[in-house]
């Protein structure tokens, strides 16, 4: 019986309206939980592969459209004949399909892929891997080493898969094509299907004396240390490409990119929104009501700056260009200060007595304190 999939919203935890941003967000999320190369759990794997899946459909408008349709059969036409269906329901008829010709080499076994052979140039997959950094080297940009686990080329047989001083042999049943065609017989018609050659496996040649290394893959799995280089700017949950540094394409193929996944540690005076910088600073109360040059955290360093007096608690002032590079650029947001006028604790009878005195002689310059308790005595008398 054949495995039943899982809807593509509910494996990215997603709502069926989701936009594109919201895709792209819960992928992220899950492929950094699960790629194998950060978790081990046995079945990390088979969810990685499962999101991939997922996304692939989701994030392309065309196939989203035709998986809100058709589901799983609008977009892999083999879908519905393995799930015991009609494999033609949901293609509108024979149109979909691009002609006669690809309706019938699918049904046969045939079909795009087949008569394409398994010999063809393999780009390699995707390499994903995650970087922490501190706040301030994801606004100034760093340097940091990841670990990455690829697939590469053996370096015993050159990816040729076969033992030193052996050549791997032209196939004796498709002649080093790849392919072999049938005849069928449907609806009273006699069709010819292209499909991968069962003895070389679509391959073309065949490996009698295997790569001890590679075991006649041509590719083995390695472990490597690599610097990268963190963009200034970069925001938490954001990644970056470096092309070519993925798994090792099949074939002759190009290789794949590696994908670093960065996570920024909390820092403990600031906090950012895009490239805008926030932080909050208490002052005393004579510094907000006579005014004063106080000295800001900045991701510069300290910078003066003037209180003016009367300030009240929770004005917030700008520094403009304190903040983050945008990616990319020179640039930078703001930073935006949040004054908190730090009301005094386990005072003295001798200090209340003088803030006693001092409130009394300062009552006619506290206008929203004394307007406030007008509007009481006009509602409640």
């Amino acid at each position: 019986m054949a495995e039943t999939k899982r809807d593509f919203y509910e494996v990215l935890g997603v709502e069926k309206n989701a936009a594109a941003d919201q895709i792209k967000r819960a992928y992220r999320k899950l492929a950094a939980r699960y790629h194998p190369d950060v978790n081990h759990e046995a079945d990390a794997e088979a969810k990685f592969k499962e999101i991939n899946e997922a996304y692939e459909v989701l994030s392309n408008p065309e196939k989203r459209q035709l998986y809100d349709q058709y589901g799983f059969a609008g977009v892999d036409p083999n879908f519905a004949a393995s799930q015991g269906g009609n494999p033609f329901e949901g293609f509108g008829g024979f149109g979909g399909f691009g002609g006669f010709g690809d309706i019938f080499g699918d049904f046969f076994g045939g079909g795009a892929r087949a008569r394409s052979g398994g010999s063809r140039a393999a780009r390699g997959e995707n390499v994903v891997v995650q970087v922490e950094v501190s706040f301030e080297e994801a606004a100034f940009g760093a340097q940091k080493e990841v670990n990455v686990s690829r697939i590469e080329t053996c370096d015993q047989c050159h990816g040729s898969g076969c033992a030193e001083g052996t050549q791997p042999e032209t196939c004796p049943q498709c002649r080093g094509s790849g392919q072999v065609r049938t005849t069928q017989s449907f609806m009273g018609m006699t069709m010819q299907s292209t499909a991968a050659c069962p003895t070389c496996g679509g391959k073309g040649k065949l490996i009698k004396d295997p790569c001890t290394r590679c075991k006649g893959k041509g590719r083995i799995k390695r472990s490597h240390r690599q610097t990268v280089d963190i963009p200034a700017g970069i925001d938490d949950g954001q990644a970056f490409r470096i092309s070519g540094q993925g798994s090792a394409g099949a074939n002759g193929g190009p290789n794949g990119d590696l994908m670093v996944n960065v996570r920024i540690r909390p820092h403990e005076l600031f906090t950012r929104e895009g490239a805008n910088v926030y932080c909050e600073m208490p002052i005393s109360f004579c510094q907000a009501a006579c005014g004063a040059d106080i000295e800001v955290p900045t991701l510069d360093g300290k910078v003066r700056y003037n209180v003016p007096e009367g300030t009240q608690t929770g004005t917030t002032f700008r520094l403009k260009g304190k903040g983050i590079p945008y990616v990319g650029y020179k640039n930078r947001g703001d930073q935006f200060v949040t004054v908190v006028v730090e009301t005094p604790t386990k005072l003295t009878k001798e200090q209340k007595d003088i803030l006693h005195q001092f409130d009394a002689a300062t009552e006619k310059a506290q206008p929203k304190r004394k307007s406030f308790f007008d509007k009481i005595k006009r509602n409640f008398g």
